[in-house]
């Protein structure tokens, strides 16, 4: 699609393709390390694949995109007739993509503002689509980064797993926190706050964890318009059940996403991941 400002995410916004191809939305894919196997997330492992791996204990790591990756990615922007783009990441305290993506922008045929948003998956997703509908109305580059931000301002990403142990061998939450969880044999409930994640509240079960993302989720969304993204981790049923939840719950509702997370963030977060993002209108 052409048009005046192009969108670039990466591949952790969990955006469904036909969305991407709607609003002519070019995701850059992360690498998952699997054993000495490098592959592409989102085309070359499944979720489902990673959470076989995980359970089985087998090695996994994960790898920004390679700033080459990004220049080409802003070449065929530019080949296609994009005068500007936006570049929309998830958030730099977690991955090192958000810099691959600032030395690409240096060399690039056109204009880019590279975004560290501070969000992932769908509260990056979510981001990425409000820059691509108003730069499909006609924004400027400089718009359309604004409706990013302002949409990453007001958006928040809480997460139940079943335990911190993945999170730690990551390094994305404190070696004292997941100790912590781990002797009191705590439930955790995590959020993404200022672009990092960290723990929320400890629930001594997994059934009154989840009732309590519930309940925040719910809280957090209020009376207003709202869209609300429900991610999961080998837990469909978990999902499925929290998203008619919602459904009848919130009010404002007007768009609900429900889908498995890829093998980036899975690998840091582990099977039975249960996610909700709250982005109001």
């Amino acid at each position: 699609m052409s048009r005046h400002v192009a969108i670039v995410t990466d591949s952790t916004a969990y955006l469904p393709s036909e969305t991407m191809e709607r609003h002519g939305i070019t995701a850059v894919p992360l690498t998952v390390v699997l054993g000495d196997q490098a592959l592409e997330d989102g085309t070359e492992i499944s979720a489902r694949s990673l959470a076989v791996a995980l359970q089985k204990r087998r090695p996994v790591t994960t790898s920004r995109p390679s700033p080459e990756v990004f220049a080409a990615a802003y070449r065929a922007a530019a080949e296609a007739g994009a005068t500007g783009i936006v570049s929309l990441h998830l958030s730099a305290e977690i991955s090192g993509t958000y810099d691959a993506a600032l030395l690409a922008a240096k060399d690039a045929p056109v204009p880019v503002r590279v975004v560290d948003t501070g969000m992932v998956a769908m509260a990056l997703g979510f981001c990425a689509l409000a820059s691509a509908e108003t730069a499909e109305a006609g924004g400027s580059l400089d718009e359309a980064v604004a409706a990013a931000e302002k949409r990453a301002a007001g958006t928040s990403a809480y997460f139940y797993v079943d335990t911190l142990d993945y999170l730690r061998r990551g390094g994305r939450i404190g070696a004292a926190q997941a100790l912590l969880g781990s002797a009191l044999a705590v439930k955790p409930l995590l959020q993404l706050d200022g672009g990092r994640i960290d723990l929320l509240e400890k629930v001594r079960t997994a059934s009154k964890a989840i009732a309590r993302l519930e309940e925040i989720v719910v809280e957090r969304a209020g009376s207003g318009r709202v869209d609300i993204a429900v991610h999961h981790l080998a837990a469909p049923e978990r999902a499925e059940r929290l998203a008619e939840r919602l459904c009848e719950r919130v009010p404002g509702l007007v768009d609900l996403h429900v889908s498995e997370v890829g093998a980036v963030i899975g690998a840091h977060t582990g099977p039975g991941l249960l996610g909700a993002v709250v982005s109001p209108r």
